[in-house]
């Protein structure tokens, strides 16, 4: 019987689409490293509009949840991020009117860079192949990029007439320059992991069958850290790179004043005086 519960679907009908628990897996290991795996290999990971909400609240979950203390954003087979994949967004209805396209960015592409920089936890991208487009701005949001040394990096939009998106153009020349962001946005040339090491885009390049490996003692250092006293040295970074002297130095100020409330904080400088190793339980 056709198109009953369990039964096949009728003829002529797209099958439905796997749940997002499938296409994007979640896992959180006993010391604390939420991993989030784009799993759509099949697509290069091209990340759909379920999949993208699914990561913007798991990113949002790690930062309130004081269990997590790094998070680890990776992907299955050959692409890290293919980019967006827009035969997955909602079905758009009548006729597209002025501000619908800007609307869609600001709630679709940007949110998602956003989710990144402004998660609580350290983030690791570990890009273990293709990220273009948004998929390479996704991995350029991470506080550390790991990358395969087969992977490429693309600034793809150039290609098909498009201007850059997911914050692109503000992040590409805080990481290498107005110049360089430039060449690589004009372009649209793909660029080896090596090269993205050289130019400061990527923090550490090894063979695919490390990645996951150093990704694994990289977010394990990180969570065995103090975890707030990281927290606000993500902020103060992230913050500088748009204010002026004054305001990056009244925020480290209230930065320090904020953290040395913490139990992580006095555990720290008291085991500098017993001169032992710090025991930091995230808090």
């Amino acid at each position: 019987m056709n198109g009953g519960p369990g039964g096949p679907s009728a003829p002529g009908l797209a099958p439905p689409p796997p749940p997002v628990e499938s296409t994007v897996l979640h896992s959180t290991t006993p010391d604390g490293v939420s991993w989030i795996t784009l799993n759509r290999p099949e697509a290069m990971n091209a990340v759909t509009w379920e999949q993208r909400e699914r990561v913007i609240a798991l990113l949002a979950d790690a930062s309130a949840d004081p269990a997590v203390r790094a998070v680890v954003l990776t992907a299955t087979g050959r692409g890290f991020c293919a980019g967006a994949d827009l035969r997955g967004s909602p079905a758009r209805t009548g006729e597209r009117l002025p501000g619908d396209v800007a609307r869609t960015v600001r709630l679709g592409a940007q949110r998602l860079v956003a989710a990144v920089l402004d998660c609580e936890k350290p983030v690791i991208a570990a890009v273990n192949g293709t990220a273009a487009g948004i998929g390479a701005h996704l991995a350029f949001a991470c506080d550390l990029v790991l990358a395969a040394d087969t992977a490429t990096f693309i600034e793809v939009f150039v290609r098909r007439g498009l201007v850059p998106d997911g914050g692109g153009a503000y992040l590409l020349p805080r990481l290498v320059g107005p110049q360089r962001a430039k060449e690589l946005m004009f372009f649209g040339d793909a660029l080896t992991a090596a090269d993205a090491e050289r130019l400061g885009l990527v923090n550490r390049t090894v063979p695919p069958d490390e990645l996951t490996a150093l990704a694994t003692a990289w977010a394990g250092r990180l969570a065995c850290g103090p975890t707030r006293a990281i927290a606000l040295t993500k902020q103060l970074v992230n913050d500088s790179l748009t204010g002026d002297r004054a305001t990056a130095f009244a925020a480290e100020a209230a930065a320090q004043e904020i953290n040395m409330t913490t139990r992580d904080a006095n555990e720290g400088v008291a085991a500098f005086v017993e001169r032992r190793a710090p025991e930091y339980r995230g808090y």
